[in-house]
């Protein structure tokens, strides 16, 4: 049994693979075109075998409820989401000056601190906070990077735009999903990763 796009109702939300019942967007019309010609018989099958290699390969995320830790397997849609690289180059470059503003904003806390002359931060919410380090007042870090590494989650509007949710410049446990979806998926769907270009993530480390 083949897969009709046309037949396909988008819901309210912003639709990362068509942009009209049976239209695919520029970046996943060969995703779409591919995904079509497998059936549903063969995606529920192909599914199946991603949830069983994430079961073999251990990969499971910690649901804190009621003072207990509960280790769940790791949710997975087979269906992947593309991004054209033109957009994606965009966020990227979004990304990089919010790295390098927070890291501005980290350095002036423990330097001069214009941001709470200013006005901009109120001082107790700093003085009171646990994470400030009084003992890094002053420092100077290599290249003034205070954070090396930054998880920003970004959700999408339902008109297409992207926001940033949140930032953990703590330790952003999302980037090794991340590295385990791309191999689950090249697992699932080598015949995607032979006919399009797409950008790499083996080298994030």
């Amino acid at each position: 049994m083949q897969i009709d796009w046309n037949q396909y109702q988008p819901g309210t939300f912003f639709d990362e693979l068509f942009a009209a019942p049976g239209k695919a967007r520029p970046a996943a019309a060969h995703l779409t075109s591919y995904l079509a010609s497998l059936g549903k018989r063969e995606l529920a099958e192909r599914q199946g075998d991603a949830e069983r290699a994430i079961a073999e390969m251990g990969i499971t995320f910690t649901v804190y409820t009621e003072g207990q830790n509960i280790d769940r397997a790791w949710p997975f849609d087979v269906i992947p989401r593309t991004i054209e690289a033109t957009e994606w180059a965009r966020i990227e470059r979004g990304l990089v000056q919010r790295l390098t503003a927070l890291n501005h904003f980290i350095d002036d806390l423990y330097h001069d601190q214009r941001i709470i002359a200013d006005g901009v931060v109120p001082k107790d919410i700093i003085a009171t906070s646990s994470n400030f380090l009084e003992g890094c007042i002053g420092a100077n870090p290599p290249y003034g990077v205070w954070a090396n590494i930054c998880g920003s989650d970004l959700v999408r509007d339902a008109d297409g735009t992207v926001y940033v949710l949140e930032d953990n410049l703590r330790v952003p446990s999302g980037v090794s999903y991340m590295l385990e979806n791309r191999i689950i998926t090249k697992q699932v769907f080598p015949e995607v990763f032979e006919h399009a270009q797409i950008l790499p993530v083996d080298d994030y480390a």
